[in-house]
């Protein structure tokens, strides 16, 4: 098993425009915003609430914008976690970058 390729620039460019219309439409107003970390094949979303940043979720890439593989972070384990379903806001992953923001702001109001 090879090493899993980087998520590639025009799509990590994709995302950070869907981050941002995200951050404007829906969080504007409420003094928060998403932000984005990538390493390798994962896309990190963080969230500032008020001035402190705390992790939210990680999106592994697959290979197209609607089929990102999505991961919860866990404060309990200071982790993230594929398997973790029983959460607020499960229903909204879709395989989406936008889906797992929805996701985060009902496991993490």
């Amino acid at each position: 098993m090879g090493k899993k390729p980087a998520i590639p620039r025009e799509i990590k460019s994709e995302v950070e425009s869907i981050v941002e219309s995200f951050n404007e439409r829906v969080l504007k107003k409420q003094g928060r915003y998403y932000l984005t970390r990538f390493k390798g094949r994962f896309l990190y979303l963080d969230r500032s609430d008020h001035g402190r940043i705390g992790p939210i979720c990680r999106l592994e890439y697959r290979g197209s914008m609607d089929n990102w593989k999505f991961a919860i972070y866990k404060f309990s384990s200071g982790s993230y976690d594929s398997e973790e379903w029983f959460f607020p806001g499960s229903d909204l992953v879709d395989g989406t970058v936008e889906g797992a923001m929805k996701a985060g702001l009902e496991a993490y109001e």
